[in-house]
């Protein structure tokens, strides 16, 4: 009997504290029917029956909407529905092509889209998996070419019809653990081709995809079956969202902590006319990507390539200058311009304090560093007037020895640091500038560590014992920095992370850890490296660096731990640095 008591159930509703509780929000794009928006029951069950809070999403092409949409859910599930426009792909429609919805079409791959660079779980179901291959980069055939399955189904929603088999080692592997399951069938339109961003993980017996994942280490995955109506169905819901509950806990903590980048290249692209102010193709720092990633602060690397014997500065650099220092200041100018140009969303942070002082202003930051200290042009006074300009580092060398010291990719020219690098490293000591030894030969790095009185940084280093390179740190140097206070923060370039073959954040994780179990917690960090050949599979730019966390969370690390490997230990360095100066 229904119990049409209003209050009891009420009384239900507030018998517990309503923050207790709290589901990961899962928006449901809607069909639409004529002048109706609507979307069958089973959809929103079995979000509902997963521990998820269903949301309906209308077709809308609004981007301030869709926008708005996107940072109010935690996952999205494309729906199913009628055909794709194939003018959308380029193509001219087959004589087989059904019913399409031209309705939903711009606002679901829109949504996609914005939601891929956003990383937010996805769930595509059907024309969903198609969704999810034409807005990245796929290819769906109009009409499945000779099938020997039957993709249609004339039994109830939820008979299974044709078998399907899954690939061992994939998501949907470990969701039903094993190789053939059993689906229904309500298709005539199925991917192609996956596309760079996924693989297939399922097909038919006639080779039909049936479902495909991220390549990508993301949490995306689509079905070509109908899931909500089945029996077995659920435990796809229940990964949905169980990766959006992961998503918004990150998401959270990134709310509540600084979240630092130590070295990426970008501004040495700024001369090319690139528009930080937009999502730009062109570089892999900008403020859109940094907002999706929700990066706070970058130090920006004024990058001076270090000229060969016989070659001459200005061959190198886009600009036309001969000296090292004009081009530095116009790198620092250029950036002050950007910066200038957008004062609403970023600054400049020269200390600690300002850095936490835009986050709480809901600014970025960008910190200016300089990576080899060709920069200084021989002049000892150059380093005060760049502790004036706002500099917070400067890497003593880059490939090739300088007048400083020896680099790791030198010919030991000082052996180690030389009598000028030791009055650089004291000159830097005086005026609050981090020391940075990323790029330094060995006997350089045991001679800065000697001369610096204060501790000193890798911006961005990985483990020789995982990777031998010369660029890579010895768990020996990892050790003596952390004894003398020091942090090295990973970095993303495939060559320092692994000998042969693409790199991937599995790497990342792996040469962080390592640093961990060597040096400890209070001396690890992340430098990117971005723009300047760093960029791996699951971390390829600044959009996806909320990846880093998800992949810290996973590890259990506390959410002290992760302040620390997000910024918290190079902000104790730069505190202690800027502190000591005269």
């Amino acid at each position: 009997m229904e119990d049409f008591n209003l209050q009891a159930h009420l009384d239900q509703c507030y018998s517990s504290y309503p923050g207790a509780v709290r589901q990961p929000v899962i928006g449901i794009t809607s069909n639409y029917e004529g002048t109706d928006v609507t979307l069958r029951d089973r959809y929103y069950k079995q979000v509902i029956a997963a521990g998820g809070t269903p949301v309906i999403i209308p077709p809308v092409s609004d981007n301030n909407v869709l926008a708005n949409t996107l940072s109010h859910i935690d996952g999205l599930l494309l729906s199913g529905g009628g055909d794709y426009n194939p003018l959308w792909c380029g193509e001219e429609p087959s004589p087989r092509l059904k019913n399409i919805n031209a309705e939903r079409d711009l606002p679901e791959l829109m949504i996609t889209r914005l939601a891929y660079n956003r990383q937010i779980p996805m769930l595509g179901i059907c024309r969903g998996m198609q969704t999810l291959a034409m807005a990245l980069g796929g290819r769906v055939e109009q009409d499945i070419p000779l099938p020997t399955v039957k993709h249609s189904q004339d039994a109830d929603k939820s008979e299974p019809t044709h078998r399907i088999s899954l690939e061992k080692g994939s998501e949907l592997y470990s969701l039903y653990g094993k190789d053939v399951v059993f689906v229904n069938s309500f298709h005539h339109q199925a991917v192609a081709d996956p596309g760079q961003h996924f693989h297939a993980t399922a097909k038919a017996a006639d080779g039909t995809i049936e479902a495909m994942e991220s390549s990508e280490f993301k949490s995306i995955m689509g079905v070509q079956w109908h899931p909500e109506w089945m029996e077995n169905g659920l435990p796809l819901f229940r990964w949905l969202v169980r990766q959006a509950g992961n998503f918004h806990n990150a998401k959270r903590l990134h709310d509540r902590i600084l979240t630092l980048d130590t070295h990426c290249d970008t501004p040495m692209f700024f001369p090319q006319n690139i528009h930080f102010d937009r999502r730009d193709p062109r570089i892999l720092v900008d403020l859109h990507k940094m907002t999706e990633g929700r990066l706070d602060a970058v130090v920006m690397a004024a990058y001076l390539p270090q000229p060969r014997l016989g070659e001459q500065f200005s061959q190198k650099v886009a600009f036309d200058v001969d000296s090292p220092l004009v081009y530095t200041d116009l790198i620092f100018d250029k950036i002050e311009e950007i910066v200038r140009n957008n004062s609403p969303y970023v600054s400049i942070a020269r200390t600690p304090a300002d850095l936490y002082e835009d986050k709480r202003k809901g600014r970025k930051s960008i910190v200016l560093g300089i990576e080899n200290g060709l920069a200084l042009n021989h002049d000892i006074t150059n380093v005060e007037h760049f502790s004036r300009r706002g500099v917070t580092y400067i890497t003593l060398c880059h490939n090739g020895d300088n007048d400083i010291c020896d680099s790791c990719r030198g010919c030991s020219t000082h052996n180690g640091v030389s009598q000028f690098g030791e009055k650089v490293i004291q000159a830097m000591n005086d005026n609050g500038i981090m020391v940075d030894l990323s790029h330094a030969g060995e006997k350089s790095f045991y001679d800065a560590l000697e001369i610096s009185r204060t501790p000193i940084v890798c911006s961005h280093s990985n483990c020789r014992s995982l990777c031998d390179h010369p660029r890579n740190l010895t768990d020996q140097q990892m050790k003596l920095l952390a004894a003398h206070g020091g942090v090295v923060h990973v970095t993303l370039y495939k060559g320092f992370l692994q000998k042969n073959g693409e790199a991937s954040i599995n790497d990342v994780m792996a040469h962080l850890e390592h640093a961990i179990q060597t040096m400890g917690i209070d001396h690890v960090g992340l430098g990117t490296d971005f723009d300047g050949d760093g960029g791996v599979c699951g971390l390829a730019d600044s959009s996806e660096l909320i990846n880093f966390t998800l992949q810290l969370l996973k590890r259990k690390y506390s959410e002290r731990d992760i302040e620390k490997i997000w910024g918290g230990n190079w902000l104790r360095v730069m505190s202690q640095v800027q502190c000591a100066a005269h």
